[in-house]
């Protein structure tokens, strides 16, 4: 969700970097091809102990062209598993079991080595997950028992007390991709738990479960029930049966089920954690252990499988916790602040826990999909995204919504933030999530209320506060002009902006010591993980006019970063220590425990505003879906050093001393991490068409003409030879290895382009609008916002307003009805 926002937000001005990680998603490597043996040749390759799957057809067959390009395409999940996958042309002298009957050419056969297992009509393998269900399921007979009665289940249950637990499946059919997920799961723990499976929707409604329509997987808690009479826990998992979800839900039932930890619950870390599932502590004291450890362990029972739970033991905790607090709740999220909560019940416990995390019901969309798959494709990937999570429940009633009669008493009475959006448009929904998000992590720690206006139903009110596009966030506090937000359209940013507005920008400081705890980063602790940089602006007292021009700065990039100034008679005190002369600026980077001081030769507002934003940029930044817009802003190539985890330190090394030469100044220097940003694995494979050997350098020119170099990958990256590969690129003495499409982000259907059917409507030309044109328009007439609205109304184009993203069952009533609107404006 969050990069498709980004994407969006920033489309005008990355689109080039937008369609190089579009095409990097989407490309597709190529498959292997299938082997062609002679049925002599081909028993004579058989293992004693590997598993090979055949299919023996005759030479010059066409009519099973279709089930071959299954087969193909099931050669590499097959090979994962140790199975090897063969075409046996049989000829019309070849006389053998395999290639007698006309009938028997319509089956594909099992062999463990040399032994046949099972034969599969070929009409049952239909696909690709057929295919690969139908034979994990044939090798894995010992590990997955098929039942049909409940009988047959208790059974089962019965032999497995006090011994291991069970892994207990429903699927519509054998052969669906819900059955390969289950005969995945049970290539990896078949040894560790037994499973069982069922395709009787009787067997499902008989343990009482509901939607049984749906595939459905539960664990048994079999191991600790000793009582022959006692019947096994049963965990019900709630995500839709893929193998990564039932790999993550596994994983979650081995753990354990309660832990108790003495330390700051920020700092305990958890395999939950690292599943992306929240943190439940139930706060205990020695008074009170057994019966606190009593309730922690029913807790846990009841959210297993969506949160971890541990017993916290204050009286040996470091930190202070208030006396009154019994729960504290941590979010996966990195940096989400822990939430101090007193709840009284259990009930309390497990619903704040529900509330607090998104569990999207994938099943149910699936199963709208197979409805009508055409439905559910949208115009853009961002509808696409909406569309999905519409029945997702958001907490609204943490936001207070805002109407024409109570828009101006409500932010005229209290410091709020006001989210203005319009319902019937994608990207607004979109960034409601986060907005709601936001909201649910500052509840109860947070003076500011958040707000919300819908614009569809109220657009007198956003016009009059200047809103010509949505989504838009601003902040009234003081009585003062608002401030616009302007960042990405993702909790982590809108929440920093928050944060980092809590305080004035810049800071007025007075004092040497207190100057000194803000650079330390003493002075405001809790705003470190917003703002890794603090920027101190030094100026004696007779300097206003450089003290105006750094105020501006600060206000202009107010939610940005900390910005303070200090002024006083004893600044030379600061000057002096850290080598500078007046007015300066000096960098506080908190992470690498740095203060740099950069002399102001310039002390126009804009001068400073760029000397403090090219500041925020890290010399050899690891690249990542977030912060790539901000380095494709330089319009410099890329130099990208690819790896599958940290990078060599001497690479890091050998790339900041070029950059510190100015060896590198034409360049962006970065690497980026396959492991953090998966999508890197696409961004290669589009170069080097398979994945090549990390780590890996490349120099790709997004910003002139696509072309992609590699540094030789036998030579080592030196100093000099880095040097001497770019002064080759340079004279054009290197060859690239490919060159990147100018794509364009375009409708996926012509049905879809909107604007130029509005265009079409509105020209009195016939002939529509070219695109590049129409963007081009649209670039100069809207100007940048500004970050704080100095008047209350601003004439704009209308057509800044027009809808891009429609419901297309109605997108002909709507666009009339938007046409009348821009009249009547």
């Amino acid at each position: 969700m969050q990069l498709q926002l980004m994407m969006a937000s920033g489309f005008n001005v990355f689109r080039v970097g937008i369609s190089f990680i579009m095409m990097c998603i989407f490309y597709k490597s190529t498959e292997d091809s299938l082997p062609e043996l002679s049925p002599q040749k081909y028993f004579s390759t058989l293992q004693p102990g590997k598993a090979s799957l055949a299919y023996f057809c005759q030479a010059d067959s066409a009519r099973t062209s279709i089930f071959l390009e299954e087969l193909k395409e099931a050669i590499r999940p097959l090979q994962d598993y140790g199975i090897s996958v063969a075409k046996v042309n049989c000829v019309k002298e070849e006389i053998s079991r395999y290639c007698g009957k006309e009938k028997d050419l319509m089956k594909a056969y099992l062999f463990r080595g040399n032994i046949l297992l099972r034969e599969f009509p070929t009409d049952t393998l239909f696909d690709v997950n057929a295919i690969v269900a139908h034979v994990l399921f044939a090798l894995l007979f010992n590990e997955v028992k098929y039942i049909t009665t409940l009988e047959d289940l208790q059974n089962v249950e019965n032999a497995l007390k006090g011994k291991t637990n069970m892994v207990f499946s429903y699927v519509k059919a054998i052969g669906t991709p819900e059955h390969r997920a289950v005969m995945e799961a049970a290539f990896v723990y078949g040894t560790i738990y037994q499973f069982v499976l069922t395709t009787e929707i009787a067997l499902l409604e008989s343990i009482g479960s509901e939607n049984i329509e749906y595939a459905h997987l539960y664990f048994f808690h079999c191991k600790q029930v000793l009582d022959l009479a006692q019947q096994c826990r049963r965990t019900l998992m709630e995500h839709s049966l893929t193998t990564l979800n039932i790999h993550l839900f596994v994983k979650t039932m081995k753990a354990p089920l309660l832990t108790e930890v003495s330390e700051d619950p920020q700092q305990v870390s958890t395999v939950h954690l690292q599943l992306g599932l929240p943190l439940v502590f139930i706060v205990s004291q020695q008074a009170t252990y057994e019966a606190d450890k009593r309730t922690a362990e029913w807790v846990a029972w009841s959210l297993l499988g969506k949160a971890g739970v541990l017993l916290l033991l204050r009286d040996s905790l470091e930190v202070n916790i208030p006396q009154h607090i019994n729960v504290v709740f941590r979010r996966a999220e990195k940096e989400a602040p822990v939430e101090f909560l007193v709840l009284h019940d259990i009930d309390s416990i497990i619903s704040h826990v529900k509330n607090n995390m998104h569990i999207e019901d994938v099943q149910e969309d699936e199963d709208d999909d197979m409805e009508d798959p055409d439905i559910d494709i949208q115009d853009d990937e961002v509808a696409e995204t909406v569309y999905r999570d519409r029945k997702r429940q958001l907490p609204l009633e943490l936001t207070v919504e805002l109407t024409e009669e109570t828009f101006n008493s409500t932010v005229m009475a209290s410091d709020c933030i006001v989210l203005f959006y319009a319902g019937w448009q994608a990207v607004s929904m979109a960034f409601l999530q986060s907005y709601i998000d936001v909201a649910i992590k500052l509840k109860d720690t947070s003076t500011l209320l958040l707000t919300r206006i819908n614009c569809a139903d109220w657009s007198d009110v956003c016009t009059k506060q200047n809103v010509t596009e949505f989504p838009a966030v601003k902040m009234y506090k003081e009585g003062k002009n608002p401030v616009s937000y302007v960042g990405m359209l993702g909790t982590h940013d809108l929440l920093k902006f928050i944060q980092l507005n809590r305080i004035s920008s810049p800071v007025n400081i007075t004092l040497i010591q207190e100057a000194e705890e803000y650079l330390s980063g003493e002075l405001y602790k809790d705003l470190i993980a917003y703002s890794s940089v603090s920027v101190l602006g030094l100026f004696s007292p007779t300097m206003t006019t450089a003290k105006e021009d750094f105020t501006e700065a600060g206000n202009y990039l107010k939610g940005c970063v900390m910005t303070g100034i200090y002024s006083e008679e004893d600044v030379w005190i600061l000057s002096n220590k850290y080598a500078t002369t007046l007015p300066a600026l000096l960098l506080a980077r908190h992470k690498e425990g740095k203060i740099e001081s950069i002399p102001l030769a310039s002390t126009h507002t804009q001068d400073i505003v760029q000397i403090i934003t090219n500041a925020l940029l890290e010399t050899f930044p690891e690249i990542t879906v977030e912060n790539l817009p901000t380095y494709l802003r330089l319009q410099k190539p890329l130099l990208i050093l690819f790896s599958d985890g940290s990078i060599n330190p001497q690479y890091r090394k050998v790339i900041l001393t070029l950059t510190k030469q100015k060896h590198l100044d034409f360049l962006t220097p970065c690497w980026l991490n396959l492991k953090n940003t998966p999508v890197g694995k696409g961004i290669l494979q589009a170069y080097f068409r398979r994945l090549p050997l990390l780590p890996i350098l490349v120099l790709v020119n997004l910003h002139s003409d696509g072309r992609v170099f590699v540094f030789p990958s036998d030579q080592s990256v030196t100093e000099q030879s880095l040097v001497l590969w770019l002064k080759k690129l340079e004279a054009g003495l290197e060859n690239h290895i490919t060159i990147l499409s100018a794509e364009e982000w375009k409708p996926p259907l012509p049905a879809y382009d909107f604007l130029s059917m509005m265009d079409a409507e509105t020209s009195p030309q016939p002939a529509r609008k070219d695109p590049e044109h129409l963007k081009q328009t649209d670039a100069q007439e809207s100007p940048m916002e500004q970050r704080e609205d100095k008047s209350t109304v601003r004439k704009e184009p209308v057509e800044t307003l027009r809808i891009k993203h429609w419901n297309r069952s109605n997108w002909l009533k709507e666009t009339e009805k938007s046409l009348r609107h821009d009249k009547e404006l």
